[in-house]
């Protein structure tokens, strides 16, 4: 018997859902999470941090670590060489708004930056390219990870999106990036 166990309760509604609606949060929406969080006008719930008016900032709803988010185009669009330069401008532009917040609200060592473009480098929804902010840690590498496959994340997700909303109104924006609709 093990000494300890593990429980996450909240993937539960994501392992009975079918595979077909796994990537949205609305089993009878698009199938596309980054069309129908943003449609659904609820970004509290949604997770939502920031609308520009090309791009969005939102929570992953399956973290990595405690600040772990995504931003993506509104457009569905699934190549980088398909992005307009307004987009691509503005998708970089929230990565650096993102890297403040995260680093004002968890004090991080450092951040994996990288972007989900097709299936083979682990995009959940291929037709939809997006990018990843994750903070890093030095020594956050734990067994947890590295054996078991098995990711800790200290905080819930409320919280997460209650201390990143807060890091954003405390530093307050610095670029060009105002909120969309």
């Amino acid at each position: 018997m093990p000494n300890s166990v593990l429980w996450a309760p909240w993937r539960w509604d994501y392992i009975r859902r079918p595979e077909s609606a796994r990537t949205s949060s609305d089993p009878s929406g698009t199938g596309d999470l980054f069309l129908d969080l943003p449609a659904a006008n609820d970004d509290a719930a949604n997770f939502i941090l920031h609308r520009g008016t090309q791009a969005f900032m939102l929570l992953n709803a399956f973290p990595y670590a405690s600040g772990h988010l995504m931003i993506a185009p509104y457009r569905q669009v699934a190549e980088i060489d398909q992005m307009t330069d307004a987009e691509l401008l503005e998708v970089q532009q929230l990565v650096a708004e993102s890297v403040r917040w995260i680093r004002h609200a968890y004090r991080p060592d450092g951040f994996n930056i990288g972007v989900n473009m097709g299936s083979a480098a682990g995009a959940g929804i291929p037709k939809h390219i997006h990018w990843h902010v994750v903070p890093r840690w030095n020594g956050d590498a734990n067994f947890m990870t590295t054996i078991a496959e098995v990711r800790v994340v200290p905080q819930l997700l409320p919280e997460t999106y209650a201390t990143l909303v807060a890091a954003r109104d405390a530093v307050g924006p610095r670029l060009a990036v105002q909120p969309g609709p």
